[in-house]
């Protein structure tokens, strides 16, 4: 097989940013590293990209085997290239972020990479340059969520309003007028509202809503300035 010469070796990554959403917190997935160097310590989700994979491919194989589903909603992020940011060999690393709802698949995460769901906001120490990567990745979530409706991925298919705002408020760390964010949300009218109420958290009940899911793939390229009132981080 023909080589070009005189050239040093360069292994390609994936490593996979996974936000869930459990009704009240952001949380990122992140598992124990099972080989040295910082075996036993917190890190993405990630692996080697084969011979015959595409970076894309190699993140969809690593997504599906540690919640053995397809087709959930995945970006790539960036490519992080730094010399040194592996002690063993150079690896350059090419990022995804990915959405899912943890209370649909939670009871399908495969447990053999020991995953753990940490608060956004209190993530523990992870290996390499992990903690630069997720927020880079947070950056980017809150400027694609200002003007696409993306977070609707992490939601159960029916929900509340009150739910809905909290996630959002949960993305960007703020309060939102509640008025101001129910109006933004229904002129968009990508929600369906349904006739039951969820009674559990409230005397009056708050209506369920489900995504018009024909409208919101019509509507997922347009910007849409989703966030009321609130400048989003790029």
């Amino acid at each position: 097989m023909q080589r070009y010469s005189q050239q040093k070796r360069v292994l390609f990554a994936v490593d996979c940013i996974i936000f869930g959403y459990d009704g009240q917190e952001l949380k990122l997935l992140v598992i124990k590293r099972g080989f040295e160097p910082e075996k036993g310590k917190w890190s993405l989700v990630g692996g080697f990209i084969g011979d015959n994979e595409s970076a894309e491919g190699a993140a969809m194989r690593v997504l599906k085997d540690l919640t053995g589903l397809d087709g959930l909603y995945m970006e790539q992020l960036h490519g992080f290239t730094e010399p040194d940011r592996d002690t063993v060999e150079r690896t350059i690393s090419i990022a995804y972020f990915a959405l899912i709802d943890i209370q649909k698949y939670n009871q399908q995460i495969n447990e053999d990479y020991h995953p753990a769901w940490f608060s956004i906001n209190q993530l523990p120490e992870l290996i390499f340059d992990h903690t630069a990567i997720v927020e880079l990745a947070k950056e980017k979530l809150r400027y694609k969520a200002a003007l696409h409706p993306l977070l609707f991925e992490l939601l159960p298919d029916k929900f509340t309003m009150p739910q809905l705002q909290s996630l959002y408020e949960a993305v960007y760390n703020t309060e939102f007028d509640k008025g101001n964010f129910n109006r933004k949300l229904l002129s968009t009218k990508l929600l369906l509202k349904l006739k039951d109420k969820d009674k559990l958290n409230s005397k009056k009940g708050a209506f369920y809503y489900m995504v018009d899911t024909n409208k919101y793939s019509e509507s997922f390229n347009i910007f849409l300035n989703f966030v009321p009132s609130q400048n989003a981080n790029k």
